[in-house]
C-alpha cells in the first residue's frame, strides 16, 4: 500500500489528482522518516500506520476537513510518537535537461566542503526529511538550493536566498536551477507554508503548479 502513495503523487503531478469524492483514504506509512496527511480537492489521504478503526473514531464525522486540523494532527502525532510538522502547500514542476538560464550553481560536498556542523537550518532540516540529498550554492554563496528524495521517494526541492541578495530574481533562478539538477522528465515537488507568500510567488513564476496540501510527521528514529 505504500506504493499507492507514490502512484497517487505521480498521477497528481501529471495532472490527474484523486477523485473529488469527499473520501478520507488510509494508506500505509511510506518508507522513510515520515508519515503524512495530504489534502487534495475534496479528497484526503492519511499515510500512517494506524488502524482504520482508530481513524474512524478520531476524525470528526461530518467534518471532512478534520484530518487537516490541529486536534486530529496532535492525536495522530501522539499515536505515532512523531513530531507534527507545518501545513504546507505542495507544488510540482517537471525537470528537464536544459541548462539553467539565470544562475550558476555548483555542487557542494556535504562532508568536506559544506559540513553539516555549519548549522545551516535549511540543510539540517532537509537532511532530516530526505535521502540522497545534494546541496548547491551560487558562486557568490548568496543562494542555496537542495534536492533529495523525500515523501514516497519523490524528488523534493528547497532553496533559500540570503537577505541581502533578495529582490533580484535569485530565488527564481534557484527554483529553475533546482529543476535542472533532477533527472530529466522527473516531477520535482516543493512544499511551502501558505504564509510564505514570497516563496509561493517565486515558485509559481518558475512554473510550479499547486496540487494540494500536506502535513508531515517526523518519526524520531527516521
Amino acid at each position: 500500500m505504500a506504493d499507492r502513495l507514490a502512484e497517487l503523487l505521480r498521477s497528481a503531478a501529471a495532472g490527474e489528482p484523486p477523485p473529488a469524492d469527499l473520501a478520507t483514504v488510509l494508506l500505509a506509512r511510506p518508507p522513510g522518516p515520515v508519515s503524512a496527511v495530504l489534502g487534495f480537492t475534496e479528497h484526503h489521504v492519511v499515510a500512517a500506520d494506524v488502524e482504520s478503526s482508530w481513524l474512524a473514531e478520531t476524525r470528526e464525522v461530518g467534518d471532512f476537513g478534520s484530518v487537516m486540523r490541529a486536534p486530529f494532527l496532535a492525536a495522530l502525532g501522539s499515536r505515532l510518537g512523531a513530531r507534527v510538522g507545518h501545513l504546507d502547500v505542495v507544488l510540482v514542476a517537471t525537470a528537464d535537461d536544459e541548462p539553467a538560464e539565470a544562475a550558476a550553481v555548483r555542487s557542494v560536498d556535504l562532508v568536506e566542503a559544506e559540513p553539516v556542523s555549519d548549522g545551516h537550518g535549511r540543510v539540517l532540516r532537509a537532511l532530516a526529511y530526505r535521502r540522497d540529498l545534494t546541496v548547491h550554492r551560487t558562486t557568490d554563496r548568496a543562494g542555496v538550493v537542495m534536492l533529495g528524495r523525500g515523501l514516497a521517494d519523490r524528488w523534493e526541492i528547497s532553496f533559500e536566498v540570503e537577505p541581502a541578495a533578495r529582490g533580484r530574481g535569485l530565488g527564481h533562478a534557484l527554483a529553475l536551477g533546482g529543476l535542472r539538477l533532477a533527472p530529466p522528465g522527473q516531477p520535482v515537488f516543493a512544499q511551502v507554508s501558505p504564509g510564505n507568500v514570497a516563496s509561493l510567488r517565486v515558485l509559481l513564476a518558475a512554473g510550479y503548479r499547486p496540487i494540494g496540501s500536506e502535513v508531515l510527521l517526523l518519526h524520531p528514529s527516521g
